[in-house]
């Protein structure tokens, strides 16, 4: 196997190289900037990508965002996010906000989500695959003549079938008017909704505020609800049938509830926040059997 050696510093320039990346995206054409154009750049582009962030999510009809967009994922027209237009002067005013395509010679005018079936694009009603239709408006089939317009009926883990759902592209304003999370304001190019590493999930499983701040304690031992995953409500039904099971559990709650001595905040923090996607994958597994 072959093995890569730097020389001294080499690691350090390979993170500037990294942050450049993030930043610029495919802002320089593929000819990397210049020191002084690179500043130039970021005197330029950031002040207006932290004010205007555009947050990019899939989002079923209830409302629940089942997929945060990010810089690599794919449009219906096959390039990525960050291969769009992403930043803005100023945040336009029309609603949907269109984010066209940039490849040259693409038909896309504005992303649009479309969900993966494992590695493979969904299929159509007409059987084709979704990289099989025009990217133009419409979404016409390229490979039969009674498509009339993309439509699938793929369904989302969320329940609900893809043709339900909407991309829709938000301010961050419109985000905290819905109680939704916005992260931390960061100055890298195409971030779309993802606010942190828990944005990567689909949107049944994200059980904290996706990149906002840890759980806090409040939250962690709060009592199940009715507005609450419905696997909790479940696992709540189910331990207050048995007395002895609502014993065993509570007390096994309370202490795991406890801080430990040699932890602290965020060991405390992610030790809890496991312990409830656990409990949540057992759930999800006992649901398949039952």
């Amino acid at each position: 196997m072959e093995r890569l050696t730097l020389p001294p510093g080499g690691a350090a320039a390979v993170d500037e190289y990294l942050e450049y990346r993030r930043i610029v995206g495919e802002d320089d054409g593929g000819k990397l900037f210049t020191p002084e154009e690179y500043e130039e750049y970021k005197r330029k582009v950031l002040p207006m990508r932290l004010q205007n962030r555009l947050f990019v999510s899939w989002q079923s009809p209830t409302g629940m965002d089942c997929k945060l967009v990010g810089p690599e994922t794919l449009c219906f027209c096959t390039h990525r996010y960050k291969q769009h237009q992403t930043d803005f002067e100023t945040v336009p005013q029309q609603r949907p906000i269109r984010l066209p395509c940039r490849v040259t010679g693409c038909q896309c005018r504005a992303y649009l989500f479309v969900p993966l079936n494992g590695a493979q694009p969904i299929r159509c009603r007409c059987k084709h695959f979704a990289d099989q239709h025009s990217a133009a408006p419409g979404f016409m089939c390229n490979a039969c003549s009674k498509c009339s317009g993309f439509h699938s009926c793929f369904t989302c883990a969320c329940g609900q079938p893809a043709y339900a759902h909407d991309t829709v592209v938000e301010t961050k304003q419109e985000r905290l008017a819905q109680g939704k999370p916005v992260g931390r304001d960061v100055p890298y190019a195409a971030m779309g909704g993802l606010t942190g590493f828990s944005s990567l999930a689909e949107g049944y499983m994200r059980l904290d505020d996706s990149g906002i701040g840890a759980p806090s304690a409040e939250f962690l031992d709060s009592p199940v609800t009715a507005t609450d995953h419905p696997f909790l409500k479940a696992f709540q039904a189910s331990s207050s049938s048995s007395p002895e099971t609502l014993t065993d559990v509570g007390t096994s709650s309370q202490v795991s509830s406890l801080k430990r001595p040699e932890e602290d905040d965020m060991s405390f923090f992610e030790r809890r926040y496991q312990e409830r996607v656990s409990l949540l994958g057992n759930l999800l597994i006992l649901s398949i059997y039952l």
